[in-house]
C-alpha cells in the first residue's frame, strides 16, 4: 500500500510538471526554447520523486557507536570531562577536602589549564573506563590506564607519560616470589578490568581469582587474610607494600614491560592530536618528573623515579 500510495505521488508530480511545461510553451510562440525550462523541471523533479522512493526503500545507514565531543566542541563549552580514579593513591584518589589529588590528577589539571577549560572530574572504576570513552561519559581517561592491544581495538591511545609492569605482593609470613607457589586452594586477588585479571586467566588460569572492582576492596581483603596475594600493577603493590608494614612485593615484575596513557574514544582525532602534542611539549620542561616529586616520591622515592616517569611520550626502548 505504502508503494502504490508513493507511486501515486510520482505520477502527480509529473503531471503538475508536464502541465507547467504546456503553460511555458503556450507562452512563447514561435521560441525554440521556450519549453526546455520547462521539460527539464518535468526531468529533475521525476528523478527527485524517484529519488526519494529508492531512498526509503534503501537499508539505513550503520551507526559506528561512536560518541564524543571534538576539541572544538570541547573548548567552545567551556568544560572538559576527565575520568580518573578516586581510591587509588598516589595515582587519583580524593583528599580529606573532598579534592582531588594524584599524579593523574596533575596532569589532568595541566590539560585543563592549558586547554583554558574547566576541569570535571569523574570518578572511574577499572572496570568501566572503556565503557566510559564509549558512552561519551568522558572526554579523556587518566586513570592509569595501561596500553594493551586489546583496548586499543576500543580506544585511541594517547603517547604513553608512564612505565608500568605488573607486580604481586604478599604477607610477610608469606611472601610469594613465584606464581608455582601459589596452591590449589590458594586465592590471588585482582581489580576487574585490569590487566592483571587479564594476564592470570591467560597465563595461569589455574590460579583461583578473588575479584573486586575497587582498590579499597581489594586492599581490605588482603588485609583481613581472604587471600594468599594481590596481583596488580607494581606501582601499586609496591606502595602498598611502603605504606603497610607487614607486606613484601615477592614479584616486582611479573609479564611484559608497559605504559600507562591517556585516552580517548575511538576515532576522537581532533582530541588525541592536541593531547599528543601537549605531552611533547610538556616534555620540554620536565613535566612530568616534577609531577612525580609532586605527587609520587613520597611514595616511591628518588630511586624509581626515571625507571617509572615517561617524559616526552618517549620511552627507554626507543
Amino acid at each position: 500500500m505504502k508503494k502504490y500510495r508513493k507511486f501515486t505521488g510520482i505520477l502527480l508530480t509529473i503531471a503538475i510538471a508536464l502541465s507547467l511545461a504546456a503553460c511555458g510553451s503556450s507562452g512563447s510562440a514561435g521560441s525554440s526554447g521556450a519549453a526546455a525550462p520547462a521539460d527539464a523541471a518535468a526531468q529533475d523533479a521525476t528523478a527527485a520523486a524517484a529519488g526519494q522512493e529508492a531512498e526509503t526503500d534503501a537499508a539505513p545507514a550503520q551507526d559506528t557507536g561512536a560518541v564524543f565531543r571534538t576539541l572544538d566542541e570541547i573548548t567552545a563549552s567551556g568544560t572538559i570531562n576527565i575520568g580518573v580514579f578516586s581510591d587509588k593513591n598516589p595515582f587519583g584518589y580524593v583528599d580529606e577536602f573532598g579534592e582531588y589529588q594524584g599524579y593523574d590528577v596533575y596532569f589532568a589539571e595541566r590539560i585543563g589549564k592549558d586547554l583554558g577549560v574547566e576541569i570535571n572530574y569523574v570518578s572511574t572504576e577499572a572496570a568501566n573506563r572503556v565503557e566510559y570513552l564509549e558512552t561519551g561519559k568522558v572526554d579523556i581517561i587518566l586513570a592509569n590506564f595501561t596500553v594493551t592491544a586489546e583496548r586499543a581495538e576500543k580506544v585511541d591511545f594517547a603517547l604513553p607519560y608512564m612505565n608500568v609492569a605488573l607486580g604481586v605482593v604478599s604477607p610477610d609470613s608469606r611472601v610469594i616470589k613465584d606464581l608455582s607457589e601459589i596452591g590449589a586452594d590458594d586465592q590471588v586477588i585482582v581489580i576487574s578490568g585490569t590487566t592483571a585479571e587479564t594476564y592470570l586467566s591467560e597465563n595461569n588460569p589455574e590460579i583461583r581469582l578473588q575479584k573486586y572492582d575497587t582498590y579499597a576492596n581489594a586492599k581490605n581483603a588482603l588485609e583481613n587474610g581472604n587471600a594468599v596475594a594481590w596481583a596488580n600493577d607494581n606501582t601499586e603493590v609496591i606502595a602498598f607494600a611502603l605504606q603497610n608494614p607487614g607486606y613484601t612485593v615477592g614479584i616486582p615484575t611479573l609479564g611484559s614491560q608497559d605504559t600507562i596513557a591517556p585516552a580517548v574514544s575511538k576515532g576522537n582525532e581532533t582530541l588525541l592530536n592536541w593531547i599528543n602534542d601537549e605531552i611533547v611539549a610538556l616534555g620540554s620542561e620536565n613535566f612530568f618528573h616534577t609531577a612525580y616529586e609532586e605527587t609520587l616520591i613520597d611514595t616511591y622515592g628518588a630511586d624509581y623515579e626515571d625507571s617509572l616517569v615517561v617524559e616526552g611520550g618517549v620511552t627507554a626502548q626507543e
